[in-house]
């Protein structure tokens, strides 16, 4: 393991370090806790192995359940009625690769790949992402969040579709795992985090 991958990503982060989240073939166990739970504590040092969680619209739209969420959702009060919470559904990312389980695990821990890099960031932080980024192509990225499903929609299927997901959280998420407000979570697929690590060297300090 090498602790010393992507410098200039992890300099970024205030508090913890970015989290790895790997689809694989290994036996994983079913956890009480929710995803982003688990997320959150990996970023200080603990490391996961799961093939389910505790919440039912994260077994969803990371592809281990086929059961739509959209009576959940409007039970909680979320959306007006059925038909509004289906499109909420319907609109949300989805995980379709194929595995068998999840590994949950912070960066210095990661044996060399994985999927999706996720990040706990102030507001300027993710500004930086996004213009390491713009340095190599001159073109942004599109955020798209209808604020549910943050860390396992937004910040790790979205990802793994569209390169880059940043999210403002969802109540889920802000509640049960308890992040600051004043930080925003961010995925970025292992295909863009070596043209990110490089853009970061090659772009200017915020306050020069």
């Amino acid at each position: 393991m090498n602790s010393c991958r992507y410098p200039n990503i992890k300099a970024l982060m205030d508090n913890g370090q970015p989290v790895c989240i790997t689809l694989c073939e290994d036996e994983g166990s079913t956890s009480d806790l929710l995803y982003c739970e688990l997320v959150h504590m990996a970023r200080t040092g603990d490391s996961f192995c799961i093939e389910h969680q505790r919440c039912r619209p994260g077994d969803y739209i990371l592809g281990i359940s086929e059961t739509s969420p959209a009576d959940y959702y409007l039970k909680s009060h979320r959306y007006k009625d059925l038909k509004t919470a289906e499109n909420a559904v319907s609109s949300l990312p989805r995980i379709k690769k194929g595995f068998k389980s999840l590994r949950i695990e912070p960066l210095k821990e990661n044996e060399g790949k994985f999927d999706v890099l996720l990040l706990y960031l102030k507001p300027e932080r993710v500004m930086k992402i996004i213009q390491a980024y713009a340095y190599h192509n001159g073109e942004g990225i599109t955020s798209r969040s209808i604020g549910a499903a943050s860390i396992c929609g937004d910040c790790t299927a979205r990802p793994l579709q569209e390169g880059i997901g940043i999210s403002y959280g969802c109540k889920g998420s802000r509640k049960h795992s308890g992040y600051p407000n004043e930080e925003v979570p961010i995925g970025i697929s292992y295909e863009l985090v070596n043209t990110i690590e490089e853009g970061l060297k090659n772009i200017p300090a915020t306050f020069d």
